[in-house]
Parts: C-alpha cells; sequence; structure tokens
C-alpha cells in the first residue's frame, strides 16, 4: 500500500518508472518530492515497499524470460514486453489503492511504460529519451572490427530495435535528452516534444582536491604527486574505446617510465555486442598486448574493477590526464564528472565529445581510432604542466557554467516537469 500522504498541499501525483531506480532521477526524484509533490517510483529492483528521500518506492516482479530459438531480432522486444507487461501488473495494483499520476516520468528504454497510458490515459507521460537507433554511418560501421553484419541486414535489424521507440512516441506527451546528440538521433517528428537537459553534476561535490589519495593494486597509494594516467568504462568494452586505449598502452608505458596507469570498469557489457567464446573484452584485450608489455611494467597498470563513488571520484581526483574514447553514442558522465574535477582531458573527436569539449580550450582531441596520436598527444600533454592546469581550469568553469546540477540542470527538469503537467495528455492508440 502506498502510505498516505501527510502534507497539506499536494501539487502533483507523480509516477517515476526506471528498471534501475533512481538512475536518471536520483536527483529530480526527491527535489520533487521537496516541492510537496507526491512521488511513487515504481521499479523490479526492491522486494518490498520502501521510503527513499521522501519517495516510495514499490515494487514489481518481472516474470518469464525469452523464448529459447526466437529470431535474434526479436529476443530484444520480447524481453520489453516481458518488463512492459510486468510493470503493467505492478501499475493495477496501484491503481486498485486509489493512485491516479497527474505525471509518469519514464526512462523508456527497457520497455517497462509501453502499457502505462491503458492503466491512466488521462496521465501525461514524459519519457527519459537517452537514443534512438539509427541505421546509418557513422551509427552503423563506425568501427568495421566489431560490425561484420552485412549493411542491409544491420539496417534492418536496428529498425526492429526501434520498435520500443516507436510504440512509446505514440504516448509521450514530452521527451527530455541529456545532450543536443543524443536528441538529435530521435526523428523529426519526435523534435518539437523534445527538451534538450543534461541529468547535471554536482560540483560541489565532483571538485578538485590537492590532497586526494588513491590506493591501487597491493596496497600502493597514489597522490596528485604522481604521474597517474586514468581511463574509465562502465564496463570495459569497443563502445567505450577501451580496445583502443590498450593497444597504445605498451607505447605509454615505454615512453612514461614514470607513468601508473588506472583503469575502472567492470568484466561484463553495458553496449554492443558479448565477447566471443564466452572471453570477456577486458582479458581479451590483456592477452593481445601483454607480450608487449615487461612484467615490471605491468605492475604499473592498476584494473580496478567497479568501485564505490567515493573512489572513484578519488581517482579523478589523482588523474594527471583523464583518457576518454567513446562511439558516436551516449555521452559518459564520467567525461563530464572528470572535466568538474580539473582534469586535463584527453578523448575522442567524435561527435557526443565535441558537444561537451572544444579542442585546445576544455581539452584536446583525438582520433577515436588512432593510437599513434593518442600516445603522442598524451605524452605532450603530460610533459606540459602549464596547459593541463590551464585545460582544466577551463574544463570545470564550462561544466559548471552549462552543466552544473543545482544551478543549471535540476531547475530545467523541474521546469519541464511541472510544464508536462499542464499538456493535453495522448490517449494509447490501437
Amino acid at each position: 500500500m502506498i502510505p498516505a500522504f501527510q502534507h497539506q498541499a499536494i501539487v502533483m501525483k507523480i509516477l517515476c518508472i526506471h528498471q534501475n531506480f533512481p538512475g536518471q532521477y536520483k536527483h529530480l526524484a526527491p527535489a520533487l518530492a521537496a516541492r510537496g509533490h507526491q512521488v511513487v517510483a515504481l521499479t523490479p529492483k526492491v522486494k518490498k515497499t520502501a521510503r527513499w528521500q521522501d519517495v516510495t518506492v514499490v515494487p514489481y516482479e518481472i516474470k518469464g524470460a525469452s523464448t529459447k530459438g526466437i529470431h535474434p531480432w526479436l529476443a530484444d522486444f520480447e524481453t520489453k514486453i516481458l518488463r512492459a507487461t510486468a510493470c503493467y501488473n505492478g501499475a493495477m495494483r496501484l491503481k486498485k489503492q486509489g493512485f491516479e499520476p497527474d505525471v509518469i516520468l519514464a526512462h523508456h528504454g527497457w520497455g517497462e511504460s509501453m502499457f502505462l497510458k491503458d492503466v491512466w490515459p488521462n496521465a501525461r507521460m514524459g519519457l527519459y529519451c537517452e537514443l534512438y537507433h539509427v541505421s546509418s554511418e557513422p551509427f552503423i560501421g563506425f568501427d568495421p572490427e566489431f560490425d561484420r553484419s552485412p549493411k542491409q541486414g544491420g539496417e534492418l535489424r536496428i529498425r526492429m530495435k526501434n520498435l520500443n521507440n516507436r510504440l512509446h512516441e505514440e504516448i509521450m506527451d514530452a521527451g527530455i535528452s541529456p545532450t543536443r546528440f543524443q536528441a538529435g538521433t530521435f526523428p523529426d517528428h519526435w523534435q518539437e516534444r523534445l527538451t534538450v537537459a543534461h541529468d547535471g553534476i554536482d560540483t560541489d561535490l565532483v571538485k578538485p582536491d590537492p590532497d586526494a589519495r588513491l590506493e591501487v593494486t597491493d596496497g600502493r597509494i597514489l597522490t596528485r604527486d604522481d604521474e597517474v594516467i586514468t581511463f574509465i568504462n562502465r564496463n570495459l568494452e569497443p563502445y567505450r574505446g577501451y580496445h583502443i586505449f590498450m593497444r597504445a598502452l605498451p607505447e605509454i608505458l615505454k615512453r612514461r617510465p614514470d607513468a601508473q596507469v588506472t583503469l575502472i570498469g567492470g568484466d561484463e557489457v553495458s553496449y554492443g555486442a558479448k565477447a566471443p567464446d564466452g572471453k570477456t573484452w577486458k582479458q581479451i584485450f590483456i592477452d593481445e598486448v601483454k607480450d608487449r608489455i615487461s612484467e615490471d611494467d605491468w605492475k604499473r597498470v592498476h584494473f580496478l574493477g567497479r568501485v564505490p563513488y567515493d573512489r572513484f571520484l578519488s581517482m579523478m581526483q589523482v588523474s594527471r590526464v583523464h583518457v576518454y574514447l567513446t562511439y558516436p553514442f551516449v555521452l559518459s558522465w564520467s567525461l563530464l564528472e572528470a572535466m568538474s574535477a580539473e582534469c586535463a582531458i584527453l578523448a575522442s573527436d567524435t561527435a557526443p565529445v565535441r558537444e561537451a569539449l572544444t579542442e585546445d580550450e576544455t581539452g584536446w582531441m583525438v582520433d577515436f581510432f588512432d593510437t599513434d596520436a593518442l600516445t603522442d598527444r598524451l605524452c605532450a600533454l603530460l610533459d606540459d604542466p602549464e596547459t593541463r592546469a590551464r585545460l582544466g581550469r577551463n574544463a570545470r568553469e564550462h561544466v559548471r557554467a552549462h552543466y552544473d546540477l543545482k544551478t543549471h540542470c535540476l531547475p530545467k527538469h523541474l521546469e519541464w516537469v511541472e510544464r508536462l503537467a499542464t499538456l493535453e495528455p495522448r490517449p494509447p492508440r490501437d
């Protein structure tokens, strides 16, 4: 049951949908609750109803699994249908308890919100529009090494992958996208309903710390006095340039005998295809380069795995140069957080990066595939403390001006939600 709301004046009832709540609603949901709105989250992440920062978090259970032998282009959509029907059942239980949201906020990428207008046709639905899958270059075939599907077959697969986006477009009253690049992947007929507003970086928390310390392999402590090169993926994989960084690593270690290289990232896959033969991308590229790296040099390479946020922050604060590589894809929060921590950035010259970074003003950029240029520019930056300091200061100032959570992004999200509530709701369509 949803506990009775205690405030005297409830402006709106708001339902948040996220398979890994709070996700992108980490700051927005509590801020809406603080304004006096009744905020409920529906998620499979919890097993029983709980309270989190004045938000009521309600569970639903996903049942079933993808059909064995199903066409691979349908497997992804079947998984989304399973999640959507499970979320629908959870929503029906909320409705029977008398909960009638004015606004539904949903990250629809996993399909959960597909049938919620059938439960509450008068609710306004605002979608977090992370990415529309585009079948043209440079989205398809950007990295031919890992995209070997026939061109036409790839286009058809991508079209099927957008079934979830297309069904949500019919019921979306408004959408919000974190970057212009991501918003621009959506078709023209979405654009008039899309607002661009990043989730925001807490620049009061993510800031330089001259006394930062990071414990790495064998208990070694790294500080700002060390030559630390940093690299981060949620999971170490090609979409975020892990293979490029690893192929540059032997020469980097050879040319920088005092450097300590630290990598954060898991062994799974966040984007793209799984590694072949039951292996991990992490190990595949370690195996590719290990014969060119001496045992002593390997001791200067530290794979930290997935780490708590405070340890991630310490790594950013001790970094001398942070390397960020990505396909034309969703921009990682970690780039903006590294900029906020006043890191000197060396990043791939790809479209999502160019939106956040300006060459020789807030960072340096290199061709994604050019390992020689990556090594040369990295070494040049490590040899130039004045340039590093200038780039780092400019990067932090840029993030504070355009991506700061409290002064820029969160107010824009709150305004968007309250404007959403005034729209005429779109009903579900047959």
